[in-house]
C-alpha cells in the first residue's frame, strides 16, 4: 500500500493495481516496478497523488507460476485470469485473497474504489493499450473512455487505436470483466497491455524497442 492519507474520517479513494497473473508476462513487472518507483518518489505529482489516493498494489498475483517458469498457468495448471468468478482458497489462494479484499473495500462506505487495473504483456502487438468493458448506458462508457485518452495524450508509447472495449464471452472470468460487473459504475476496470517488443510513436514507421528503463 502506498498512501499519505492519514485522516481516518476522510473517504479513502483507492486505485488497485495487479500484475503477473500470467507468469510469463515479465514486462508487467517492469511496469509495476516503474509505477511503484514513481509513487514513492519526490516528484510533485507523486506527492499530490499520495496525499489524495491510496494505492494498493499486488505486483505478482501468480508467484508460484513465476517461480516455476510457467508462461500462463499456476502451480496447479490453472489460468488464474479465468477464475475470478469463483476462486478456490485452496487451488487459487492469491486470487481468492485479492478478490476478498476488493469485495470488502467495495462494501465499505468509507472507501471509494476508483480504478482496478490489471497489468499484462502482449506477445504480438506493439505499444501499450487497454481493454475496457462495455456498458448499456452510453454515459458510463464515455466516462470509461476518458482514462485511455489521457494516457494517449501523456504517454508516447500508448496506442488509443489498439485500445478496445468489449464483453467477449471468453474473457468472462478475467479480473477486468468480473470486477467491471461486480463494482458500481463509479469504478473503472481495465486491462493494461504492454508489448514484449516495441512501440511506434505517432507518425513514425520505425519501432522503438522497450528496455528495462522504458
Amino acid at each position: 500500500m502506498i498512501s499519505a492519507c492519514l485522516n481516518p474520517e476522510r473517504e479513502k479513494r483507492v486505485v488497485f493495481l495487479t500484475a503477473r497473473v500470467h507468469p510469463g508476462e515479465s514486462p508487467a513487472s517492469f511496469i509495476c516496478h516503474g509505477v511503484i518507483d514513481f509513487l514513492v518518489s519526490q516528484h510533485p505529482i507523486a506527492q499530490v497523488l499520495r496525499d489524495h489516493v491510496t494505492f494498493k498494489i499486488v505486483p505478482m498475483l501468480n508467484p508460484d507460476g513465476v517461480y516455476l517458469g510457467n508462461y500462463r498457468c499456476s502451480l496447479m495448471g490453472f489460468d488464474l485470469n479465468r477464475h475470478w468468478q469463483d476462486p478456490s482458497p485452496w487451488a487459487h489462494p492469491t486470487l481468492h485473497a485479492v478478490k476478498q479484499l476488493i469485495v470488502q473495500m467495495n462494501q465499505d462506505p468509507k472507501v471509494s474504489l476508483e480504478f482496478y487495473i490489471d497489468v499484462h504483456a502482449h506477445s504480438t502487438m506493439m505499444n501499450g493499450f487497454m481493454y475496457g468493458n462495455v456498458f448499456e448506458e452510453e454515459e458510463i462508457g464515455q466516462r470509461q473512455a476518458v482514462f485511455p485518452r489521457l494516457l494517449c495524450q501523456n504517454a508516447p508509447d500508448f496506442s488509443l487505436s489498439s485500445t478496445s472495449f468489449n464483453r467477449d464471452v471468453v474473457k468472462a472470468g478475467t479480473g477486468r470483466r468480473f470486477l467491471g460487473g461486480l463494482l458500481d459504475d463509479t469504478s473503472y476496470c481495465y486491462t493494461l497491455e504492454v508489448s514484449f517488443y516495441s512501440y511506434l510513436t505517432a507518425g513514425s514507421t520505425s519501432p522503438v524497442p522497450y528496455t528495462e528503463d522504458g
